[in-house]
């Protein structure tokens, strides 16, 4: 019996002390693939774009250096009265976006007769001055109706607009607009800045690129007539906003540049073109545009000759 009693607790110590050196290994292995420590799940292609990733940053890091070294020593870039801006190697100054709709060819018209020329003028004006202005449209929402052969048989005439065609036309939808104006914009044409204004605003094309060759040394810069204001949360009020609740209790914008006249710089234009679908709208174009500054590292530039409801000497524009 003793015997007996002897080998089973032999046994049942083996067995317990076999089972808790497999649990220790698998401790042990699950510990290292937790920390790293073991043998690594990342494959040789996934280092080597770990290992290039690494290194393009360090040279953009010393690009960026360079760049801050040049603007300290006094450089600025210079834009060149011989260039068309057709992607091409050479750039314009701006790109300004007018922004319109169906049923608003008088504003066209009286912008035309007021500062935006036609014709071999308005080619001048692009050659001469690096400025491209264009009006901006979508198209209807029942394709080609009235609406649509309207601003066609305008645009033969004229030659002055850009059409969105994946853009329906509707006072709902400025925001969209403005974001897929801007994407478009930076995709067609190689600018130094890119401007959204109202079709009712005039504008002294001669006090604009003096006032922005003033920010040719500032690669990402939001230059409007800032502003804040109150969030509507009434649904009645001609500004109510929607999303009015994410605005805090205070119920009060963030600083943004006014609707009637926006210039952002070319990183920027980009970064929208990239973002288009990530980027979030609100009711307002203006407050929409505000909003994707937020986060990013970018100089607002608080621009009084922009305020384009009080003309003042100096001022780049008014409204008509």
């Amino acid at each position: 019996m003793l015997a007996m009693f002897a080998c089973m607790a032999s046994f049942y110590v083996a067995g317990r002390l076999w089972q808790d050196a497999q649990t220790r290994v698998y401790l042990i292995q699950e510990l290292d693939r937790r920390t790293g420590q073991g043998h690594s799940s990342i494959s040789v292609d996934d280092t080597l774009k770990v290992v290039a990733c690494r290194h393009q940053h360090k040279r953009l890091a010393a690009l960026e250096m360079e760049l801050a070294h040049a603007n300290h020593e006094g450089y600025v870039g210079k834009y060149s009265s011989h260039t068309n801006g057709t992607r091409n190697g050479k750039r314009l100054l701006a790109v300004i976006g007018i922004m319109t709709g169906f049923g608003r060819k008088n504003y066209r018209d009286a912008v035309r007769k007021s500062w935006l020329p036609s014709g071999a003028t308005l080619k001048k004006l692009e050659q001469e001055k690096g400025i491209l202005v264009r009006f901006v449209i979508g198209r209807s929402a029942n394709k080609g109706d009235n609406y649509d052969r309207a601003i066609d048989d305008e645009n033969r005439k004229t030659n002055d607009f850009l059409i969105l065609e994946n853009h329906v036309e509707g006072s709902e939808e400025r925001p969209m607009k403005t974001k897929r104006f801007f994407g478009h914009a930076s995709d067609t044409f190689d600018a130094e800045f890119y401007a959204r204004i109202n079709d009712d605003i005039y504008i002294n094309v001669d006090a604009l690129g003096g006032m922005l060759s003033a920010h040719w040394d500032k690669p990402r810069v939001y230059i409007g007539c800032m502003k804040s204001g109150e969030v509507f949360s009434e649904s009645s009020h001609k500004w109510y906003e929607p999303d009015w609740w994410k605005f805090g209790d205070g119920k009060t914008y963030f600083r943004h540049a006014s609707g009637e006249m926006v210039v952002i710089s070319r990183a920027i234009a980009q970064f929208i073109s990239i973002n288009r679908l990530l980027l979030r709208t609100y009711a307002h174009d203006d407050v929409s545009i505000g909003s994707w500054m937020i986060g990013l590292d970018v100089k607002h530039v608080n621009e009084g000759k922009l305020c384009c409801s009080s003309w003042s000497p100096g001022a780049v524009c008014s409204a008509l």
